[in-house]
């Protein structure tokens, strides 16, 4: 590729400078040739014919501006083309950059929160003045070992096994945009061994703990409407909290839908509901009126859910998303399949759904009882 700096004459006499990227030739079907050349305008404008020594001057100013434009673009060109590091942004703190891209995260509150959580740790392990030209092997290794072994939550314990696998992959996602953005001249990324995922336990409600929930007061009536709401439906907490009354359809005696936009995707859902969950709702309101009005998220609220839980004879940890759970575990244990769960769900792939079938599974539960009794004396 040549690069050249050009001039184009304006309707007010004055010239426009541009640089001219010339990728060569091609031919088209027609045997024409067809030359091939991209443009970056520069917005430095000269006197065509400089009358006064000033004009003069600013014209020669600005042409040298333009050269040096010129010798850098020319310059990048050919540490892309040898694969040399961009000096000027290989003198970026590591830091710097980083909270550039979780800023870029703060669309979406659980991935930022993921990516904060992770940028306080590296502040503990990275100096701010902790340069890309400095990023190497080792320094994948020290970070690595940081998160590993260094690293604590506030209550001053190890880091999960999650935890490590969701921080470390957002220092690594930081290293690919790097690496995508000129930065680094290798993908540090690619080499960085990743932690292993753990699967999380999915606590939910059996039939049973539900109803003795329902027959158990809450301190918060919008509260305890929602939660069962969420156990019949499915839906998210974010998604029940946005729910309005236009999004409530009674199509039928018998038939019922919530047509929402998910919070989580963007997407647009269409769920249809039991007689019961719409009976939950009570008497229709207008339009724009939210469904459960008062409910909110906050720590009173998640401390109530606990404290009703126990209540009502359940100790489990119990959160609201832990209704959601709930709703897999009942629709496959009275005979959904993991399709239709998925789709109810609204989860992209099978294999998140599949997770809940591990605790339906009845071969398992049958097999618990498949050896005999022994005779055992358990005096002894």
């Amino acid at each position: 590729m040549k690069i050249s700096l050009k001039q184009k004459k304006l309707k007010n006499g004055n010239l426009s400078l541009y640089l001219e990227y010339y990728k060569g030739s091609t031919t088209n079907e027609h045997g024409k040739r067809i030359h091939l050349r991209d443009f970056e305008f520069l917005n430095i404008y000269l006197e065509n014919e400089p009358k006064s020594a000033v004009e003069k001057k600013e014209n020669k100013e600005k042409l040298q501006l333009a050269e040096n434009i010129l010798a850098i673009r020319q310059t990048e060109h050919i540490q892309g083309k040898f694969d040399i590091k961009n000096l000027s942004k290989s003198k970026r703190p590591f830091l710097d950059f980083y909270k550039e891209k979780m800023e870029e995260k703060s669309h979406s509150e659980k991935n930022y929160g993921v990516w904060t959580s992770a940028y306080v740790h590296l502040k503990d392990c990275i100096s701010p003045n902790f340069l890309f030209d400095e990023v190497d092997d080792h320094f994948l290794k020290r970070i690595r070992k940081h998160f590993d072994e260094v690293a604590r939550t506030k209550s001053n314990l190890p880091l999960s096994l999650n935890s490590k696998y969701s921080y470390f992959n957002k220092f690594k996602a930081c290293l690919r945009s790097a690496f995508n953005e000129g930065y680094l001249n290798i993908n540090y990324a690619e080499r960085a061994k990743s932690f292993e995922q753990a699967e999380s336990q999915r606590e939910y409600l059996t039939f049973s703990e539900l109803q003795n929930l329902i027959d158990t007061p809450c301190k918060y009536e919008v509260l305890k409407k929602a939660f069962i709401f969420s156990c019949l439906t499915g839906l998210r907490w974010s998604d029940i909290n946005s729910l309005i009354w236009s999004e409530v359809r009674d199509e039928d005696d018998d038939i019922f839908r919530v047509n929402f936009r998910q919070q989580k995707t963007d997407g647009v859902e269409y769920l249809y509901i039991s007689k019961q969950a719409r009976d939950l709702l009570g008497e229709r309101h207008s339009p724009r009126d939210r469904v459960f009005i008062g409910l909110k998220y906050s720590a009173v609220y998640n401390n109530e859910i606990v404290r009703w839980c126990n209540r009502a004879g359940v100790f489990k940890h119990i959160t609201f998303h832990s209704a959601r759970h709930t709703n897999a575990v009942l629709l496959l244990e009275n005979g959904a399949d993991l399709y239709t769960v998925q789709k109810r769900l609204g989860h992209k792939e099978i294999r998140t759904t599949s997770i809940y079938a591990k605790v339906v599974d009845k071969k398992m539960k049958e097999s618990a009882n498949l050896i005999p009794k022994l005779h055992l004396d358990l005096k002894l």
